[in-house]
């Protein structure tokens, strides 16, 4: 089973239920760190890396001997990466996605694609569980073909058979639509205050109402704020499978960067009933 276990907003926790949760399970567990701007999973985790690739996307190099400055390239290309004035081309790399259409639709063939690398990504073990991670280079503007790769890459061929857990980045952008893409369940990471709700809504429109997956909600920082986003899920039919209090010392272990699971040992048998509760919530909309 896959798990995008994903948020509304940043802080709310997510990495801390995530990594809590992979830790809970028995058996070889994969965790896949999404958030590839700013990937923290392995300060908690540390894992052995034992295997790191290159990746990026294919942008256009032209030839200039061959090209003709006919346009057609610019005509095609849905995201203005590249132009055509006063006989000249010139391709801007930040707007590439990627797509080919430029060297496909050549008619001199005068467009080849080279790899412009835009981050790497990394496998390796952290205890029994399989870890790998996206790390996107500084000053680059799209995540996405990083986490399009790293999923490839690294989520196992046994997949249905065994718990996969994708530690999603924060918001509802284009990084978080992609991790969630083919998830079997989005676990929701939300706080019980008016700033959570909003969000929390944000996401549910996009993992429920836009790519049509089942969601679950844990709670964390309980105790705080006030009721609306219990209600809220009671009123969208969103289980919430798990409550976490609001607890220095959780804070104090997530600064040190030890696991909520290490500092608090009680918590273990609480993250294994959620997977249990995930599992069956992921059957029953299935």
């Amino acid at each position: 089973m896959i798990i995008a276990v994903a948020s509304g907003k940043g802080g709310t926790g997510k990495t801390t239920v995530a990594v809590s949760l992979a830790l809970a399970l028995s058996g070889q567990p994969a965790f896949l760190d999404c958030d590839v701007e700013e990937p923290n999973a392995a300060l908690f985790l540390r894992p052995a890396i034992t295997r790191r690739e290159e990746v990026g996307i294919l942008i256009p190099e032209v030839d200039f001997e061959r090209c003709t400055a006919c346009g057609r390239c610019a005509q095609v290309c849905a995201y203005h990466a590249i132009a055509v004035a006063g006989g000249n081309v010139v391709v801007f790399p930040a707007l590439c996605h990627g797509c080919g259409s430029c060297a496909l639709n050549c008619p001199e063939r005068a467009i080849r694609e080279v790899l412009h690398v835009t981050g790497v990504i990394e496998q390796g073990k952290a205890r029994a569980i399989a870890f790998a991670q996206g790390i996107m280079n500084v000053g680059e503007a799209m995540a996405v073909p990083i986490i399009r790769q790293l999923k490839r890459w690294a989520i196992p061929e046994d997949a249905a058979d065994r718990a996969v857990i994708l530690d999603a980045p924060p918001g509802t952008a284009c990084p978080v639509v992609e991790t969630m893409r083919g998830a079997d369940i989005v676990l929701l990471v939300t706080e019980p205050t008016p700033f959570g709700l909003h969000d929390l809504r944000l996401a549910v429109e996009v993992a429920r109402d836009e790519l049509g997956l089942p969601v679950a909600v844990v709670i964390n920082r309980d105790g705080i704020g006030d009721r609306g986003v219990e209600a809220y899920c009671a009123a969208e039919g969103i289980p919430v499978l798990m409550r976490i209090p609001f607890d220095r010392r959780i804070a104090e272990a997530y600064s040190d960067g030890v696991p909520l699971l290490e500092a608090l040992p009680e918590y273990r048998e609480q993250f294994a009933r959620l997977y249990r509760q995930i599992q069956q919530t992921g059957t029953d909309v299935l």
